[in-house]
């Protein structure tokens, strides 16, 4: 019994969203229906992406990245944060602690490399569209992708390696429903100034750095649309990309708000609901924003549907 209790102790408590019983109650019952069907639609829309013909091309092997990117990175706090509404403490040990802050940041980072490559991607598209298959060959995909999964490797690493590395004297209560990097910050009884350089740092570099590659892909991008002459013309290229743009306003919105700002405005209460949005919402609206305005997607799950009827 001794032993469990000084297991305990040296466990981190997730303090999670609410202490009162029917709040975490009906939060349980919204999340998990929420991650349900995030889970469904990456998962449909993973699916469409490989048995479809027509949806063999760059643009939606990316996606399909994506949507594998959004699967695992909601899973890796969701399910923690639901069991935490359950219970009365939610314990955590230090390694599943810091497996889930390395995941959470390999997995977020890796999307924020992809989305700039996505954004590359309809630069070719609309600015070189012969070269498009050329450029957007099947070698260079993969080249693509897989540089924006071993970045956001070592990009958590150095971040995980760091936070470790600090000493926890204190109270382990960790005000959040996963172990992140800022509230791990507050309970060390180490000097975090250099976790603060390396968050600010290293993280303004690689979500600035991708972020200024997207926006000069958008430059252009908006410079070739506005030299089209019809308006149906203008309007039929941007759809082509607007999908994607909405992702990007709303990822890089929220990195911006919860990492990149002074910590004399931080506020736990308001970064929980912000990771709430980051961590359960948007892997659910990826996937419909990709699809309710795309005709491929829609002409593809129609195709499925009737595959699935026939047998």
């Amino acid at each position: 019994m001794s032993s469990n209790n000084q297991t305990m102790k040296e466990d981190f408590i997730l303090l999670g969203l609410s202490n009162d019983p029917k709040t975490k109650i009906a939060l349980f019952v919204i999340f998990t229906f929420i991650y349900i069907t995030s889970l469904a639609e990456n998962a449909v829309l993973i699916v469409l992406t490989q048995i479809i013909n027509e949806l063999l091309t760059p643009m939606y092997m990316f996606i399909c990245n994506l949507s594998l990117l959004d699967i695992t990175f909601t899973s890796v706090t969701v399910p923690k944060m639901l069991t935490g509404l359950l219970l009365e403490h939610n314990y955590i040990s230090d390694i599943g602690c810091f497996t889930q802050l390395y995941f959470f940041h390999f997995l977020g980072s890796s999307e924020c490399f992809l989305l700039s490559i996505m954004g590359y991607d309809r630069y070719v598209a609309i600015c070189h569209p012969l070269r498009y298959t050329q450029i957007m060959s099947r070698k260079a995909c993969i080249q693509l992708t897989s540089s924006c999964w071993i970045t956001g490797f070592l990009y958590s690493m150095v971040h995980t390696i760091f936070t470790s590395s600090l000493s926890f004297c204190g109270s382990r209560e960790v005000n959040h429903f996963f172990c992140d990097m800022p509230p791990l910050l507050k309970l060390s009884c180490s000097d975090t100034t250099n976790n603060v350089i390396v968050i600010l740092g290293l993280g303004g570099l690689a979500a600035g750095a991708s972020f200024l590659l997207t926006l000069i892909s958008y430059f252009y991008i908006m410079s070739a649309i506005l030299q089209i002459c019809s308006t149906e013309g203008r309007r039929k290229t941007f759809s082509t990309c607007a999908s994607h743009l909405t992702i990007v306003l709303i990822f890089y919105g929220t990195i911006i708000i919860m990492y990149l700002r002074p910590q004399s405005s931080y506020s736990m209460e308001h970064d929980k609901m912000l990771s709430v949005f980051y961590n359960v919402i948007t892997p659910m609206l990826n996937p419909m924003i990709y699809s309710m305005r795309n005709k491929d997607v829609k002409c593809a799950l129609k195709k499925l549907c009737k595959r699935k009827l026939k047998y």
